[in-house]
């Protein structure tokens, strides 16, 4: 009675090519950072409400911490997303009186 028995060795290129194939098709689209400058107009709880309803996925811990950066720095970042999220948040933070921009994540 003769058995074979199959190795990894045997097909060496199959593994490879299943390694390779995804870093090709998985390219990361740019990310970019919303931030929110200092303005010495609207009251530091308006900020933190008007984050909380903009940025859903932020906590009220998490849009504290962001007015009080950007009070105490003169700019906080808000959140990393893709470009089309981030350009949204910018613009609604803008449409109710805060200073936003966007910039690429480095």
């Amino acid at each position: 009675m003769v058995m074979t028995v199959e190795t990894p060795v045997r097909n060496p290129g199959g593994a490879a090519v299943l390694e390779k194939a995804p870093e090709r098709v998985r390219k990361r689209s740019p990310r970019y950072k919303v931030l929110l400058h200092n303005d010495p107009v609207n009251s530091m709880e308006y900020v933190v409400t008007t984050l909380r309803q903009v940025v859903p996925q932020l906590s009220e811990q998490d849009c504290m911490a962001v007015m009080l950066e950007a009070h105490n720095t003169g700019v906080g970042l808000v959140i990393v997303c893709d470009l089309e999220p981030a350009e949204f948040y910018c613009e609604t933070l803008k449409s109710k009186g805060l200073t936003s921009t966007i910039e690429p994540e480095e």
